[in-house]
């Protein structure tokens, strides 16, 4: 082969491999001999062969799931915790440069606030204010997670598992309280009945004509059923001599 052309087709070949092609949701750090010296942004980007190495970045937001957590809380409750983290690279420099693995770094340290967090807390609190029990999380975590170019969108709390005799024990607490709440209920209505044929009685009492209307509407429903005999224990002039008292 002529020497001129194999040169050409070699310097060729070394500026093919060099190109790097960066999409918009990545960024490239550049190391010089191991050494960083800059950031490539996206696009069509050139590093000299076996001299220049990239490490490329993903700044979207990212999802990590925190294992289920073996946790006591404070009302000395077992229980199995697991949540989720949402986090976004906004320093690629410092997410790299800084700590080794960052996924696997924030993995732990959320673990280990989800530990400390709920463990703080009686049962109760953590199954009525998931919300809260992620914020404190969040807090605990992006304080060393800001020193990585790291920043904590959010922390969730997805699922608590309980021991089956917990899980028994809060269904008979929910079947009674759902039974005290019927008997309150039960209670009020008929107090608003005996409320209402109080002040019907009263009002009955101060009108005869309206205890011989009372009658016969009664005589009127006992006649439709038509197997009924009705006997007066006193004559109808009774009413009508009270009536004109």
């Amino acid at each position: 082969m002529n020497p001129p052309l194999f040169l050409t087709i070699l310097v060729v070949l070394i500026l093919l491999t060099g190109i790097r092609i960066i999409f918009e949701y990545k960024r490239a750090l550049k190391f010089r001999f191991g050494k960083y010296v800059g950031t490539l942004n996206p696009g069509f980007r050139w590093i000299i062969p076996l001299i220049e190495t990239i490490q490329i970045v993903d700044i979207r937001v990212i999802t990590i799931n925190v294992v289920s957590q073996e946790v006591m809380t404070e009302d000395n409750v077992p229980c199995s915790i697991d949540g989720v983290v949402f986090f976004k690279v906004i320093d690629p420099e410092m997410a790299v440069l800084e700590v080794e693995e960052f996924n696997f770094a924030i993995t732990q340290l959320s673990q280990a606030a989800l530990r400390d967090v709920c463990g703080k807390v009686e049962l109760d609190t953590i199954l009525s204010k998931r919300e809260e029990m992620g914020k404190n999380i969040k807090n605990i975590v992006e304080v060393a997670t800001k020193e990585w170019g790291i920043e904590i969108i959010d922390v969730k709390i997805k699922d608590i598992q309980l021991p089956e005799n917990m899980k028994r024990m809060m269904a008979n607490q929910a079947e009674a309280e759902r039974s005290r709440r019927a008997r309150i209920i039960l209670a009020q209505a008929e107090e608003q009945a005996a409320s209402a044929l109080l002040r019907a009685g009263k009002q009955i009492d101060q009108s005869p004509s309206a205890i011989k209307l009372r009658l016969y509407q009664t005589l009127s429903n006992i006649a439709a059923e038509k197997n009924s005999t009705i006997l007066f224990p006193f004559p109808e002039e009774a009413l009508h001599r009270n009536d004109k008292n």
